[in-house]
């Protein structure tokens, strides 16, 4: 990281998630159109004139939601891509989800060798070899949950694009697979959620540390030294083990009280906004 993050702005997961939850209340209306009567082909051969209309109503009365006709039940018949649409944007999700699983995994790596900067809930303390250790199973489970529906997605993308002429007749696998990562990703989000977000905690001894020591805070010190003057501090704070901070004032660069306002991780952090 090129400079210090505050720690409500380094993550963009709430923006990440928000922008799909709009995307999906926004196109599952495409879900609602119901090809009653339709018979096959979409003629409505055999079907009593007024049966998709009394049919359609009572579905949408019992779910109290908005079911309806199609447009045209031909297209509805042959294309299933409103299906495929949604599936896309779970798909999108469940990628979404994914990242916030790594970052977590990652993060919470440790206790010793790993980056620790945040402390799971101990939901599964030990390992069958380790006793004590922490593992992610929570962030592990949402990452397995999301491989599975990208599975589930790339079956609903076969079986629509293996429509002929007027009919799918690969509905059945294209439903099962479309209420099954809804099912399973709804179910890990709030597994995840109460076993592992709602108990995570970050360690500010540990990320302080990391913030002092790190050679990317020469970055501030470019306004007042120069580019190739900071260069030099950064390189050698790294290679003899010490702080920029140190550096500068072994050094005699800057008067100290000035190099801790060029350096105070809040300023260079900025305000503690969520995005």
């Amino acid at each position: 990281m090129p400079s210090p993050c505050a720690w409500a702005r380094r993550w963009g997961w709430a923006g990440a998630l928000a922008g799909w939850r709009r995307a999906l209340a926004e196109r599952v209306a495409v879900l609602y159109p119901i090809g009653f009567g339709g018979n096959a082909v979409g003629t409505g051969i055999n079907a009593h004139p007024d049966f998709p209309r009394l049919a359609v109503e009572g579905v949408a009365e019992r779910t109290g939601l908005p079911f309806r006709l199609p447009d045209n039940m031909f297209t509805f018949i042959q294309n299933l891509d409103a299906v495929l649409e949604v599936s896309g944007l779970l798909r999108g999700l469940a990628t979404a989800l994914g990242k916030i699983a790594n970052d977590v995994r990652l993060l919470s790596s440790g206790p010793r060798a790993g980056l620790a900067e945040l402390k799971l809930p101990a939901v599964q303390p030990g390992s069958s070899i380790m006793p004590g250790k922490v593992n992610p199973v929570m962030a592990e489970m949402l990452n397995m949950v999301g491989f599975q529906v990208l599975g589930h997605d790339a079956a609903v993308q076969a079986a629509v694009g293996a429509a002929q002429l007027e009919l799918n007749v690969m509905m059945p696998v294209v439903a099962y697979n479309l209420l099954m990562a809804v099912t399973i990703l709804a179910n890990a989000v709030q597994a995840f959620t109460t076993r592992a977000l709602e108990g995570l905690e970050a360690d500010p001894g540990r990320i302080g540390s990391y913030v002092e020591m790190n050679t990317a805070l020469a970055t501030a010190l470019n306004p007042y030294l120069g580019y190739d003057r900071a260069a030099e501090v950064a390189k050698a704070a790294y290679a003899e083990g010490k702080s920029v901070r140190q550096v500068v004032l072994e050094r005699g660069l800057l008067p100290a009280a000035e190099l801790d306002r060029i350096l105070d991780p809040a300023r260079l952090a900025g305000p503690e906004t969520v995005v």
